[in-house]
């Protein structure tokens, strides 16, 4: 048999009907080709595209297809069951994680994708935890089961180690490896099976050899739900088993309150597993009508708008594109209608835009529509202003969401037009580069003149500067790759006093403060004022804490700019006539840098976990260029016939590892890393770094 996916008209779609998700993993866990099978599955495509010869849906930039991973977030559409599923394949790369963080601000639920021989992978836990933070709902899918060494209960139980979740695992597969060819359905206690070479399956009941086990199977996860839900409780206590409809129901209610994580498997690239999937997103991922209503600010206020048509229209703009048809403006819809050729409100900004065309995205193919409600993510073609975390509401009625958070990037090259007729092209083609990605930042180095350009990774500079040549035609120069070191504060003072006092003629200026500065353990920065009897007015605390910020720019070390300490102002003096805003500003910024040359301050640099799979006869090479590089080695295990090392390192002596580690390992060896933080700078290194 063959599922029918019909195309739905979205507009008169009830919100119940309506799924937003995201597809989350690890680098080459099968998102893309998960993404592909689902457009297949639902006949939103007549032919299956591969990852390997770049000729997926969503992997449609030139880039992500000479590279064979996705780059960019793409959003795709489908019906399923008489649902309408709005779809977002995210990357898998640390360097993109920027672009998952702003996809799972707008996305209601995910899908989790493992490999059954891996498990959890570094970046899996990376976008897990991203998940956590926005309370995305989550359905966890085990892949490549027809994989040599796949093994579901080991994957399920690294989930569950890793993760810190309750894995409800909800199939059992029907044979291993190469012989895996289909799954038990535990809630249903039916067997699917995919025939050879092909997306159709037969339905029928549970296979002798396995009843067994799908009976022990079933029994757990009753067991496992009836300790986490009130109602399963009582029926499991008064009938020693639970109903179909009764897992179900419960099954659903405990994925959306993350009490635990639905499990399912398959083999994507084989087409096993698909169809029991969009049925697990229908049945257990919520609905637009399942959220709570959106919370914003207007006019200092807090407000909410709940997911209704009727209601004013609010929107999100998560994602900016340029393209040949024009620059295309990404939302999420959350409460009212947009019709097109409606004028929306910038809430941030008071500027009002039109907007001209709506757009139902495939990937890089658009349909035109007449309107987008509540529940819908669409793209928009006419706002010249908008960026990533704008918020777009209905004239008479700002709201302000809150915008997704962007990564502080990690390291930079300098860039600069190899013809000097190009200089001017560049900088435009910079410009549209920091609008439709927020994490990559450009800046100008006042003492070398030279065009910096910062990003979140190796990979992710390499990818833009690509961008500039390919898309717009840029012969660049690029530098070589440096990190963003950070100065902290290890030794504060107290007491500080510092008195700002000019006089030219005319009004002058007078502030006179008193500064503690000490050190915070976490890479931020707090003011605060203990300043009691009107010594020092709040406005002038204020206008204090913005001249500490301006002094936390470059700090005495290296001019590098300063985080992880604590301003408090706990006196000062003001002036009838002489004293003004602008007066205490400059104290606080020239105080605080007194304050930070008095104290002990070192060099922070950024560090990365880095987990190396090699054979284990390479174990000894690897461990001994990871110690060069000044890595602290925190663990060595043996997976699947390979050793996994994992380590932590300064970014800047990975540059270059990749090709290192092969030619170490005869080209066998791979690795992955993700962001720990920042560490201290040895005295030895520090003493060779330049000033900033």
């Amino acid at each position: 048999m063959r599922a029918n996916g019909r195309p739905l008209n979205t507009t008169s779609t009830a919100l119940t009907a309506v799924r937003n998700l995201g597809i989350l993993a690890h680098v080459d866990a099968g998102k893309t080709t998960i993404t592909e099978r689902i457009l297949f599955a639902t006949g939103a495509i007549h032919k299956r595209g591969e990852v390997h010869h770049g000729t997926t849906v969503t992997d449609y930039d030139p880039q992500e297809r000479d590279r064979g991973i996705t780059i960019f977030a793409a959003a795709v559409s489908c019906a399923w069951g008489g649902h309408h599923v709005n779809l977002i394949d995210t990357p898998g790369h640390v360097d993109f994680s920027d672009e998952v963080e702003r996809s799972l601000r707008v996305l209601d639920g995910a899908v989790a994708v493992f490999d059954a021989v891996a498990g959890v992978e570094p970046q899996s836990e990376t976008v897990w935890r991203q998940a956590d933070r926005h309370g995305v709902p989550r359905i966890a899918f085990v892949n490549k089961l027809d994989r040599a060494g796949a093994d579901l209960d080991t994957a399920v139980a690294s989930i569950r180690r890793r993760l810190d979740v309750v894995p409800l695992v909800v199939q059992l597969p029907i044979g291993q490896e190469d012989d895996f060819t289909g799954v038990v359905d535990l809630v249903t206690m039916r067997a699917l099976r995919w025939r050879t070479g092909s997306a159709d399956f037969d339905s029928g009941p549970v296979p002798e050899p396995l009843r067994e086990e799908a009976g022990r199977r079933r029994r757990l996860l009753e067991e496992t739900v009836a300790e986490l839900h009130a109602e399963a409780l009582e029926e499991f206590c008064a009938d020693s088993a639970l109903s179909d409809g009764t897992l179900a129901r419960a099954l659903r209610e405990l994925t959306l309150r993350g009490d635990g994580v639905v499990v399912l498997c398959g083999s994507a690239y084989r087409n096993r597993g698909i169809e029991p999937l969009l049925d697990a997103v229908v049945a257990y991922l919520p609905a637009p009508a399942d959220m709570p209503p959106v919370r914003g600010t207007a006019d200092g206020a807090e407000q909410e708008r709940a997911p209704d048509p009727a209601e004013p229209f609010t929107a999100l703009a998560f994602k900016v594109t340029a393209t040949a048809t024009g620059r295309l403006t990404y939302l999420r819809v959350y409460a009212g209608t947009l019709r097109k050729g409606a004028t929306v409100l910038d809430a941030a900004t008071g500027r009002t835009e039109r907007v001209g065309r709506i757009l139902r995205v495939q990937a890089d193919r658009h349909e035109d529509r007449e309107e987008a409600v509540a529940g819908d993510i669409v793209a928009v073609i006419g706002l010249k202003s908008a960026r990533a975390g704008t918020t777009l509401c209905a004239p008479g009625a700002p709201l302000v969401l809150e915008p997704p958070t962007v990564a502080e990037p990690v390291v930079s090259v300098a860039v600069e037009a190899r013809g000097n007729a190009d200089t001017g092209r560049l900088a435009t083609a910079l410009a549209r580069l920091a609008e439709e990605d927020p994490s990559l930042v450009v800046r100008s180095d006042p003492e070398s003149g030279q065009t910096v350009l910062s990003g979140l990774g190796e990979l992710h500079l390499e990818v833009a500067v690509e961008k500039i040549r390919r898309g717009h035609g840029v012969d660049v120069v690029v530098g070589r790759p440096q990190v963003s070191y950070r100065e902290t504060v290890v030794r504060g003072v107290t007491g500080l006093v510092h008195r700002h006092v000019k006089q030219d003629g005319g009004a002058g200026q007078f502030a006179h403060i008193v500064l503690d500065v000490e050190p915070l353990e976490e890479p931020a920065f707090e003011f605060r004022s203990t300043v009691v009897g009107g010594r020092v007015p709040q406005e002038y605390a204020r206008a204090v804490e913005a001249g500490c910020r301006d002094a936390l720019v470059a700090g005495p070390l290296g001019g590098y700019p300063v985080t992880g300490l604590r301003v408090t102002l706990t006196d000062g003096a003001t002036h009838s006539k002489d004293s003004s805003e602008m007066a205490f500003r400059a104290a606080g910024r020239f105080g605080l840098r007194e304050a930070l040359r008095l104290s002990t301050v070192e060099l922070l640099e950024p560090v990365v976990e880095v987990t190396v799979s090699v054979p284990e006869d390479g174990v000894g090479g690897v461990l001994g260029d990871l110690a060069a590089r000044r890595g602290r080695v925190s663990g060595q295990a043996t997976e699947a016939g390979s050793a996994v090392i994992t380590a932590t390192v300064p970014l800047a002596e990975l540059f270059g590892y990749a090709s290192r580690l092969r030619g170490r390992t005869q080209g066998r060896g791979v690795f992955t890393t993700r962001p720990a933080g920042l560490a201290p700078v040895p005295a030895s290194v520090a003493g060779g770094l330049p000033a900033r």
